[in-house]
């Protein structure tokens, strides 16, 4: 029975869209693109999760001084004020991502489009090539899972650390190292 796959114009982009489709990546919400800081602070102060990042900021005022500044977009605050509301709203306003479960780190990966290491380049995942196959519990995940965790895995950087920290890991490094130049491939997750 085949498992969750992954699809995309490079060994990273296809490894990224397996990734996406089995947790969720950190993200922007869409409802927080306030850019006045009174209009942040309206929204941060609608709910606890708000006043909590606000806290957090070290934005520390009266209730009294909140209601005067929320009741009147024309205040003039002090700019420090205005910086700790912005951090406050950027802080409230990104879902950290899931982590990598570890039914992905321990999965077993077949790798299907060109693959090339020394003189040996076939198209893998054919009638007339197998997939390339890799246990990922031999990989060695933490550069994956820190970028991941912090919003900048790209699918280049998700392709190198791939080779790096995973293939290898499981069996060599090849004749010459591995390529994957194609432009098109599927990681199926078993």
């Amino acid at each position: 029975m085949a498992g969750p796959t992954g699809h995309g114009a490079s060994l990273g982009a296809a490894l990224g869209d397996l990734l996406r489709a089995q947790v969720t990546p950190r993200h922007r919400l869409s409802t927080y693109s306030a850019k006045h800081w009174h209009t942040q602070l309206s929204q941060l102060t609608g709910t606890r999760r708000g006043y909590q990042a606000l806290e957090s900021a070290g934005l520390a005022v009266r209730p009294d001084t909140l209601i005067k500044w929320l009741s009147d977009a024309e205040y003039n605050i002090r700019r420090s004020y205005r910086d700790l509301i912005h951090t406050a709203y950027e802080n409230v306003a990104v879902v950290p991502a899931d982590p990598i479960p570890g039914t992905v780190k321990n999965g077993q990966f077949e790798i299907s489009g060109l693959v090339k290491t020394g003189n040996d380049e076939r198209e893998r995942g054919t009638r007339r090539a197998a997939p390339l196959r890799i246990d990922g519990s031999r990989g060695q995940w933490t550069d994956i899972e820190t970028l991941w965790l912090a919003g900048d895995l790209r699918d280049d950087d998700f392709e190198d650390r791939f080779i790096d920290d995973v293939i290898v890991a499981d069996i060599g490094e090849g004749t010459d190292g591995w390529e994957f130049s194609g432009d098109t491939y599927a990681v199926e997750l078993r």
